[in-house]
Order: structure tokens, then sequence, then C-alpha cells
């Protein structure tokens, strides 16, 4: 098995079909009658970007993208794209919002700001962008564009539509759907190391870009679901994590049955926001004991959080973890077949020296229950994606937040719960 002449995974192999997505209704009231000044000369976004509802209406704002531009297809051309994006997403803030924004490359607050908590329990960085005008969250939005590829992006636009969902059809109260924060550690660079911060709930993205040493890393990086599965404005059926199920099922149906018996009596571990890590692997099956083709699934599974930028990097941050694949342990818990309407969902951990997931399902709604809908077990879930040599490029040490659990604190399945509190609705 080379790497270089490894294809490309089913994960970059999926067609993207983004139209586009809504901002969840809360953005539209938190910024409902807004009047934040812009002192840019450069329109940005409209060109490529559209909004279909005014952020004063007190109506759900939808934002449709509709990029010309190709995906970028090297490391280098990726970082240029997001250095540019970020920069003409600065240009049409204020200098108060800039300074909200920026933050110094190697400042510890990017440890402690990400979660898979709500934002009313952990307080993200950078500007709301509820608190921002259609431009500026059209101008942010960009730059996500311009990180990600396509499936990743169509992933986490249906992460950020279920916010829209929920808060529409839910039973939920908890204020925070749908907020989400930008932020930047380091100048926006296309030669200097920098980061983009961006997420709310069920999303934390921390991608470093490093010009010099030509690398992207979304190590640390938090990918969650609520609902698995969900109808959108359009009448479309949106299933943001279809991918990462169908990949990690097809790792586990490539399994003998006396793999799939070491794998399932492994221990599954959770290293979560908040928590300082020691990428415990504990037992389970190792990469040593896969077959060359089942060491290539579990790459394509890796990659929907490894590779969630272009073709180079992608194949690099898999390359690394490959190195190292033998000393890799895998454990699953949970159901044995892709069938949601059976059981709680599954959990996984993939530990290693290069690499870190793990894929936990919530046994509970935190008060999202929509009738007819899954909103816990298969269709709540957290993961966490690290890099044990490379969080944060180097940049920073992982902080233990105060003023929270750190996450899935009661193992598998327990959505976590900050100190003397007990558990609501806010989970």
């Amino acid at each position: 098995m080379t790497t270089t002449s490894r294809p490309q995974s089913s994960f970059r192999k999926r067609t993207s079909a983004i139209a586009g997505f809504a901002l969840v209704s809360v953005l539209s009231l938190a910024a409902c009658g807004a009047t934040t000044s812009t002192d840019t000369s450069t329109s940005t976004s409209s060109a490529a970007s559209s909004t279909s509802a005014s952020a004063s209406s007190g109506s759900v704002s939808s934002v449709t993208t509709s990029s010309d531009s190709a995906d970028a297809t090297t490391t280098a051309d990726t970082i240029d794209d997001t250095a540019a994006a970020a920069e003409a997403f600065l240009a049409t803030l204020t200098d108060e919002q800039r300074e909200t924004v920026l933050y110094p490359y190697d400042d510890e607050t990017k440890t402690t700001s990400w979660s898979n908590f709500p934002v009313t329990f952990v307080e993200r960085a950078g500007l709301n962008l509820a608190d921002l005008t259609e431009e500026q969250q059209a101008a942010a939005l960009e730059v996500l564009e311009a990180l990600l590829s396509d499936e990743a992006y169509e992933t986490v636009t249906g992460i950020m539509n279920g916010d829209v969902y929920l808060h529409e059809n839910s039973s939920s109260t908890e204020e925070s759907l749908g907020q989400y924060y930008i932020a930047f550690f380091g100048d926006p660079s296309d030669t200097d190391a920098w980061e983009v911060q961006f997420g709310g709930h069920h999303l934390g993205i921390n991608a470093t870009m490093d010009g010099t040493e030509d690398a992207i890393t979304f190590a640390p990086t938090h990918l969650g679901v609520q609902p698995a599965v969900y109808t959108d404005a359009d009448g479309n059926e949106v299933q943001p994590f279809d991918g990462i199920y169908t990949d990690a099922f097809a790792f586990f149906d490539s399994l003998t049955a006396e793999q799939q018996a070491t794998l399932t009596s492994g221990d599954v571990t959770m290293c979560a926001p908040g928590d300082t890590c020691d990428f415990t692997t504990g037992d389970g099956l190792t990469g040593a004991d896969l077959t060359d083709k089942q060491k290539d699934l579990l790459l394509d599974l890796v990659a929907n959080w490894a590779g969630m930028a272009d073709e180079q990097t992608t194949e690099t941050e898999l390359a690394e973890i490959e190195a190292t694949l033998d000393d890799t342990v895998i454990a699953w818990s949970g159901e044995t077949s892709y069938d949601m309407s059976t059981g709680d969902g599954i959990n996984f951990s993939i530990s290693g020296p290069n690499v870190y997931v793990a894929f936990q399902a919530q046994q509970g709604s935190a008060g999202a229950d929509v009738e007819g809908v899954t909103t816990s077990g298969w269709g709540h879930v957290h993961t966490i994606y690290r890099d044990p040599t490379n969080d944060y490029a180097g940049s920073a040490t992982q902080q233990a937040a105060t003023g929270m659990a750190g996450g899935m604190a009661g193992g598998p399945g327990d959505g976590g719960t900050p100190p003397g509190e007990a558990p609501s609705s806010n989970e």
C-alpha cells in the first residue's frame, strides 16, 4: 500500500449539491434593527452571495452562495484563497469589530473558546454572526467557502441548518441556537501562520494555516449533528452525517467476525473540548490487525475530519496518519448496522500517535424534541478530531476551560453538564 498512489477517499469523491443555506431565526432576531456601520470602500461578497430576508424583518435570513470558482487543489491555493477572503471580511468591519475578531496567534484563548456546549455555557472568541450585517455575514461565510472543500462545506452548512430546523420545529428553549462566532488568531496571511476559528454548539472548527510550511491542520475540530435527518426550507432532505455513517459502516462491514469482536470489546474514549488530553488509546482493534483494504477504509473514515480542505492537504494529513496506523487503536460500541430505525446509535474512537477521532451518540435530545424526528442517539452526535502531535499546529498548549465539565464527562452518551448545574435543555 503506497500513500502517494492511494485513490481519493469516498469522502473526497462525493459530489456537492450546495445551493445555499439559511441562517437560523435567532440570528435574524438577534440582529433585528441592527444598524452596524461598515467603514469599507470595498464590496466583498455581493456578487457571489445574496440575501433573501432582511435582518431587521425578524424572519429567517437566507444566504445563498453561488461561487463560480473551482475548489482549490493545493495547500498553497487554499491558504491564498482563505487569506484573501479573510482580508475581504475584515474590510467590511469597523475598527471596534476588527479588534474583537483578531487575536495574537499564540493567544491561549483559542484553546478554551471552542466547545460542544452551547455558547450560553462557554463563551466563544471573536464576533457573533448575529451581530453582523447581512453583507458582513456573507463575507464571513466566504472565508469558510475558501477554506473548505465543497463536501466539507456541505457538511458544515448542514450542521448549521440543523439549528434552523430545531429552532423552528422543536421544543427546545435554548437561546443560543444558531449563534455562530468567527475569530482569527494571527493576521490573515499567505506566508505567516494564522488560524481561523469558527463555531457554535455543534460546530467548532480550528484551522491553522502556515504558508511558510505549506501546511494546514484542522486539529482540533468538533463536528456535531442534531437532528439526524431534516427537511430544509426548500423541501430538501438533509442528512449532514450520512457520509460519516456510510464510511464508518463500510469499515465495520469489511472486518471479519473475529475482528469485529475485538473492535467491540475495546474501550471507546473521549477527549473533549475544555479538557486537557492525554490521548489514551485503551483496548481495541489495532491498525496492525488490518488488511491494506481495511486500512484504506479506515483512512476514508478519518478523512471526514482530516480531509476538510484541498486534495494536497488531505493527502499530506492522511500520509502522516497512515505512517503510524499500525500503532493506532480503534474501538466501537453500539449498533452494528446502519439502520437509524433501531437502537441508540454508535460510538467509536480512533486513537494513535498521529490521530485522535471520537464519535459519540448522545442519549438525549437536550430538550430539542421533534415529533417523528430522531434528535437523540443516531440523531444527536458529538465528534472530536485531534492531532496528538500538532494540535493548534503547536502554537498553544491546550488549557482546561473553566465553568464547564469539558464535554462527555459521563462517558459515551452523556452530553456533559457544567459543574454545579443539573442537566437542562441547554445541553
